[in-house]
């Protein structure tokens, strides 16, 4: 190729980027089986994370979501009875969302299946390899969500 090049770079990517396709080729198995996406699980499990109401744009932030992605969803999860809308007393432009007691049974039965089977895939390193590859990955998206515009060439 190019020796007076370093492609290390390139295999980092390479490697973050084929991991996330093989991940989200295996489609989560045990949400697959509840009938969810991993974008609707995520966004039922800030909610019950949460505890309380979010607003459309809070849940967007909460999940690393686009607004009309969340919009989306949360029209799905509605029509499913796993979520409400409220619409806010003071201004009707504005929607609080919540846990239906379907959604939060869903992700409360769904969550130690799932917690399982992310165990499963990682089992391949050992609980402190785990740790520092958790860390290098936030650390990578903290610089990532904070400076992409600066990265841009």
């Amino acid at each position: 190729m190019r020796p007076d090049l370093d492609t290390g770079p390139m295999e980092i990517i390479g490697r973050v980027n084929r991991c996330a396709a093989l991940l989200q080729q295996a489609e989560d198995a045990p949400l697959r089986r509840a009938g969810l996406s991993r974008p609707e699980f995520d966004l039922l499990g800030a909610l019950r994370r949460t505890g309380h109401e979010l607003t459309p744009g809070e849940l967007a932030r909460e999940t690393f979501s686009s607004g009309a992605a969340v919009t989306k969803r949360v029209k799905q999860l509605t029509e499913r009875g796993l979520v409400e809308r409220r619409v806010d007393t003071r201004d009707r432009r504005v929607a609080h969302l919540r846990l239906t007691d379907a959604g939060r049974d869903l992700v409360d039965g769904v969550l130690p299946e799932q917690l399982a089977y992310e165990r499963a895939v990682l089992s391949a390193l050992d609980g402190p390899r785990q740790g520092e590859l958790a860390d290098l990955l936030g650390d990578l998206l903290s610089r990532l969500e904070g400076h992409m515009r600066t990265l841009t060439l």
